[in-house]
Parts: structure tokens; sequence; C-alpha cells
């Protein structure tokens, strides 16, 4: 790192920015697709989408949304390279750039400063989100998402902060997993429509599971230099052959609860042309790269060869959301 303003980038890590996002993307697309037949719906009368109260887009939603995620991202990106910068864990026999404090460039207090500055503005976003959703007149639901982005701020911090840290126990792979599936694309699809639909329990699976697929090969890699430092990551526990195995049901799991969800969408199609409708599977493309990528990471013998894969799963997961969003204007 040359400067100070090159160290924060890095320390923000902008390349694990579009995953973040993924399940704000994927939520809102088929929010938009579902109002849309609401209102076709409404127009003749047909009574297919009355459980759907809202017949408008509400674009501040969506973009509030994406401030806010993007925010609890950075704030979990300073957070890890605090973590891991004052205990140690960074350090030379880590695979991967160099972060930002074990640098020398950023000092601790410095970072510490940036987080709470962070955490403030996230949450200020998170207040934002939820008053624009929801209003003052369903007062229960707006405090739940209130507790739920404060908790969102504690798991940013938590994962490597602290003597509790749950990312050196094994557990960051239940939050991410809880944060990036269900939380981001059923709570969004709920803050734009006013519907909980369990349907999107398939896609918050989905992205769930690619995002937990992420972490899982990072912490792959770093299975030695984890090891050696205390942080008990589930590769750490189950050995880099069983991680392996279970980064294929990760990734398995994934695909078949897409091609559901799609298929209820399909369904749920069924007025329009059906040269329309099977652009619904679209987002499936998006799983011919990870079909390389498992063919990869079986025949790695050496975990320091999984840091190019990382980007993989990562970029692939957004291309999902991306073709996502190109499925619903077709269709819409």
């Amino acid at each position: 790192m040359k400067n100070k303003t090159q160290a924060w980038i890095s320390a923000a890590r902008p390349r694990t920015l579009p995953l973040s996002i993924s399940g704000i993307l994927v939520g809102s697309a088929y929010a938009y697709l579902d109002i849309a037949f609401a209102k076709a719906s409404y127009n003749v009368f047909d009574g297919l989408y009355n459980h759907i109260p809202v017949i408008y887009f509400n674009w501040w939603i969506p973009i509030l949304a994406l401030l806010t995620t993007l925010g609890f991202q950075i704030l979990s990106n300073f957070a890890n390279d605090y973590g891991d910068g004052v205990k140690g864990t960074d350090n030379d026999e880590r695979i991967g750039p160099m972060r930002a404090i074990q640098s020398g460039i950023i000092k601790p207090p410095e970072m510490k400063r940036v987080m709470i500055i962070t955490s403030v503005l996230t949450f200020l976003c998170a207040v934002a989100l939820i008053y624009v959703s929801l209003g003052l007149e369903q007062l229960l639901i707006s405090l739940f998402f209130l507790v739920l982005g404060i908790a969102a701020i504690w798991a940013a911090i938590k994962y490597t902060v602290g003597d509790n840290a749950y990312g050196y126990r094994g557990l960051g792979d239940v939050f991410v997993f809880i944060f990036f599936g269900p939380v981001s694309v059923m709570g969004i699809y709920f803050l734009i429509t006013s519907v909980l639909d369990w349907s999107f329990i398939l896609p918050s699976f989905t992205i769930g599971l690619l995002s937990v697929a992420v972490l899982n090969l990072n912490n792959m890699r770093d299975i030695e230099s984890d090891k050696k430092s205390g942080k008990n990551t589930i590769p750490v526990k189950l050995g880099l052959e069983k991680s392996k195995r279970l980064h294929f049901a990760y990734l398995i799991i994934a695909f078949v609860s897409l091609m559901l969800f799609l298929w209820i969408q399909f369904i749920k199609s069924g007025s329009l042309e059906l040269s329309v409708s099977y652009v619904l599977f679209l987002p499936i493309l998006a799983f011919i790269p990870l079909l390389k990528h498992l063919l990869t990471v079986r025949s790695i013998a050496s975990s320091i060869l999984l840091d190019p894969e990382l980007k993989k799963v990562a970029l692939s997961t957004f291309l999902l959301a991306l073709l996502s969003i190109v499925s619903v204007i077709v269709v819409s």
C-alpha cells in the first residue's frame, strides 16, 4: 500500500460489496415483478394478486436498503481488519492481500474511530429506510426492523472484535447466511410490498448459501494460518477435504432452491406468452461458471490455490442478481 487513502479503500474491500447487495437486488427485482402483476391483476379484476396491497414501486426503499447494506458490509470489513489486526491473525503467514492495520499505515485507534462513524451513518440509513417503508403507522414492525438493524451492526463488529468474537468460534457462516440470505431477500421484499411471502425463503437460501460459500472458501484458504492463531473456523474444525464437500453441498442446495423458486414464478406468470415466461429462468445461467469452479475446488490439493476462486463465486452471485433484474424487466 502506497498511502493512507489506498489503505482505507483496501480496508473497505470494494470487491466484497457486489456480493453484499445481491440479496437486496434479487428481493427488489421480484417485488417489482409482483407489484407489476398486482397492478395488471387489479386492472382486469381477476383477483390473482389481491394479497399484495401495494400497486406502486417506491424506488426510495431499495435505494436506502442498498446504502444501508453497503454500510453494514464496509463496517464489517473495517471491524474484520481491526479484530484480526490487533489479535495478530493477520500476519506474514496469511494468504491474500495485506490488510490495513497489518501494514501499519492505519493504526488501531484510527480504525476504531472510523468504525464508530460508519456505525452511526449506517444506523441513520437504516432508520430512514424503516421510516420510508413503514412510517409510524406500523410501529411494532418498525421496531422489529430497528432491532434487526442494531443486531446487524452488532454482528458486523463482533465477527472478529472482542474476546468472544463469533468468527473465532466457527459461527461466522451462520450469521452470513442469516443476514445475506433471509434478512436481505425476504426483508426487502416485505419492506417494498408489505407482504411476507414464504416462497421467498427459496431465493434467500440461494443468496445466503452462495455468500456462505465465499466465506467458506476464504476460511479454507486461510486454514493453516487460522489454526496457528486460534481462529476456529469451520474448515479448521472439519479439515480441508470435508470443507470441500460442505462447499459442494452449499452450491447444490443453492441451485435447487433457485430452480424451485423460478418454477413457482413461472407458474405465477401463466397468463403471459410461454416464450416470455421462459425468460424467468435466465438467472440459472449464473451457475454455469460455478460448475467449472466446483471442478477446480475438487482438484486443488493446496489451500493456497483457492484464493482466485473467491472472486468467481462472489461475481457469479452478483451475476445472478443482475440476471434476475433483466428477467423481471423483460417479463413485466
